[in-house]
């Protein structure tokens, strides 16, 4: 079956094509991206994206794509495409497309006359490397193919332009070339899976665009420098792999690699197995530890997200190897009980206030698919340090109040998952105790002290007394019987009583202060005022700071990312919630919105669930166009309705 897939009449309307986004990534922590048609819109497309540890950490964008040119009776056509200013688009390969097919890979067909060309994109698993295959699979005359690529040697959030500094100079290698522009970067091998002819024609490409950076208010030009082209024969019926490398490869083994990177893939042929997929590449194996990447494609590891979505990204797919490893290697970053917001170069900051009790959660969450494992006997002592930073203060940001409750703040700073800031004050100010941050925390109170048994007496003894004080004080501060919710946060007398989603995990953690009562209150606010087909939004619509569209440049999106925007991840805690109250009853409610997402998967990120999506119908898609929370929040869904089957 193909699942994800386009025809002739889809890929020749540019407008439609260039909405839908192809992501590959693999475990060393690379990945391919560019459009179906292979016109880059973003800064962040390329065919070959490197994290570099050597240079700033972060990504990488060295191949950005690779045009390939049909020669038949010394007659050209180039199946590229490229935007310059003005809606121009040269040249107009686009034309030339006949389908296009992500089920395993990325495939797309051309034809030119009599000629019928196959590309497929494939990203091998563990390594810094692309491999391009092209398959002629239709010629009635004698066929060359040439490649040209386009080079941009620079990192992912900046764009090239052309300079006297660039090296001009490349070495020659086994069925190609290696080049490399700057010093400080590794060199790009370049190489064919049979002999071929490199002709140096070095020059720059001028002024070409990425919309969707346009479109998001960035600077959206770009110089891209091409070294020269391949030139090489291909007959009917014959395959010829291109790999782009920061190693040299062995063009004898390429064919033969490609083919077993290929098997490897799990084929996107339903709405699971594209959650499986996309699940899998959010995965990052380093020398330093094993991490989950937040987003695709500008996001790196974040502690939050990372401990919201390990448990669908590894627990519902059986991968409690992968979920140990990840956890290990953030424990290994923790610093005074806390974790940090991003793994990136410098100094991280470590003020998450959710974090580090997301981090007690995802435990929670593993040791309901692994009971007979010991939490208190591995991660006891960073648990302990987590409560403790909390309860005592140490943070000088976070800390408990007498009546147990927490409460955080930080001038400038946005502490919870509403993190926007805007000129150096939050969008969304939740200084005191947010709603979530406490039902996180009596949870994990409440849960270390299971975990801790009989075994830790002096544990016990020291914090046997707070769960009855936290709940008690919880539903004083936080909840209105004559509204039937709970407010937002609460900061000394100030209450705000905003109709927002966060406090839909008070409804869905284990550990819950509410009654079921206050429960199935909460929930019929929220799935009145707050629910859609593509998640929760992040404010209701009938408060007048609600604003339904995410578009415009920075400070436009920041101002409306928590202000309506529906994001997908809280899904998961609104279904959780759903079915511990409604039971059997609410499963057809919960599936509903599950199925509702498969026809999602072609929208825009193909095969995956987007960042956000607007709060107003229809729900368009924004921000990353992969996301791990959100992907995960739907394998655990799906999970919850296979669990009532």
């Amino acid at each position: 079956m193909s699942y994800l897939k386009f025809e002739k009449s889809e890929l020749v309307n540019l407008e439609y094509a260039l909405s839908k986004e192809l992501i590959r990534s693999n475990r060393a922590g690379s990945y391919a991206s560019t459009t179906i048609v292979g016109c880059n819109t973003r800064k962040y497309h390329g065919l070959l994206v490197c994290p570099l540890e050597e240079m700033d950490g972060e990504h990488h964008v060295l191949l950005s794509t690779l045009d390939v040119t049909v020669i038949q009776h010394e007659k050209e056509f180039n199946l590229g495409i490229h935007k310059y200013e003005g809606d121009n688009y040269i040249p107009k390969g686009h034309k030339y497309v006949r389908d296009f097919d992500a089920t395993k890979g990325s495939k797309l067909i051309y034809r030119v006359g009599g000629v019928v060309l196959s590309r497929e994109i494939l990203l091998v698993s563990k390594a810094e490397q692309v491999l391009v295959k092209y398959t002629l699979l239709e010629a009635h005359s004698d066929t060359i193919l040439r490649l040209r690529p386009f080079l941009a040697f620079r990192n992912y959030h900046a764009l090239s332009k052309s300079n006297l500094y660039a090296s001009t100079r490349y070495a020659e290698v086994s069925n190609g070339i290696m080049s490399r522009l700057y010093e400080g970067y590794p060199g790009l091998y370049m190489q064919c899976s049979k002999k071929v002819d490199f002709v140096p024609v070095p020059d720059w490409y001028f002024n070409i665009e990425y919309l969707e950076e346009q479109k998001r208010g960035y600077d959206f030009k770009e110089d891209l420098y091409v070294p020269g082209y391949f030139e090489l024969p291909i007959k009917r019926g014959e395959s010829i792999i291109f790999s782009a490398s920061t190693f040299e490869a062995v063009p004898a083994g390429l064919k033969r690699k490609y083919s077993v990177e290929y098997n490897l893939r799990i084929p996107k042929d339903s709405f699971k197995n594209c959650l499986l997929n996309a699940a899998q590449q959010f995965i990052v194996r380093r020398k330093k530890g094993t991490y989950i990447k937040a987003g695709f494609p500008w996001f790196s590891t974040w502690g939050r997200d990372t401990f919201m979505a390990l448990p669908g990204l590894t627990l519902t797919t059986g991968d409690t190897v992968t979920a140990l490893e990840v956890v290990d290697s953030m424990v290994a970053r923790m610093k005074h009980g806390l974790f940090p917001n991003t793994l990136i170069k410098g100094e991280p900051a470590f003020n998450s206030v959710d974090a580090p009790l997301w981090f007690i959660w995802a435990l929670q969450q593993y040791s309901t698919y692994n009971p007979e494992f010991d939490v208190w006997k591995k991660y006891g002592k960073a648990v302990k340090s987590v409560l403790e930073t909390y309860r005592d203060g140490r943070s000088g940001i976070i800390h408990m109040m007498e009546n147990g409750l927490i409460h955080a703040a930080e001038e400038g700073k946005a502490l919870t998952w509403m993190d926007a800031v805007i000129d150096g004050q939050p969008v969304t100010p939740r200084s005191g105790s947010p709603v979530e941050v406490n039902a996180l925390w009596f949870n994990a109170v409440c849960q270390a002290l299971d975990w801790a048994g009989d075994r830790d007496r002096p544990f016990i003894n020291s914090w046997n007394h707070l769960p009855e004080l936290i709940k008690h004080s919880f539903i004083d501060y936080f909840w209105n019987e004559e509204m039937g919710y709970l407010a937002d946060y609460v900061n000394g007398p100030f209450k705000d009583f905003s109709v927002r989603p966060s406090q839909v995990m008070a409804v869905a953690v284990h550990y819950s202060p509410l009654s079921s009562d206050m429960k199935k209150s909460i929930l019929d606010v929220v799935e009145g005022e707050l629910l859609t087909p593509r998640g929760l939004r992040s404010l209701s619509p009938k408060n007048e700071a609600y604003k339904g569209i995410y578009e415009g440049d920075q400070e436009k999106r920041d101002r409306a990312y928590h202000q309506g925007t529906v994001w997908p991840w809280l899904l998961e805690h609104f279904a959780r919630g759903y079915l511990d109250v409604h039971k059997k009853s609410g499963q057809n409610r919960i599936k509903r919105i599950y199925d509702g997402f498969e026809d999602g998967l072609t929208t825009r990120g193909l095969g995956s669930i987007s960042e956000v999506y607007d709060g107003n119908p229809p729900h368009d898609p924004k921000g990353a166009i992969s996301q791990a929370t959100g992907v995960a929040a739907m394998l655990r869904m799906g999970e919850m309705i296979e669990g009532f089957n």
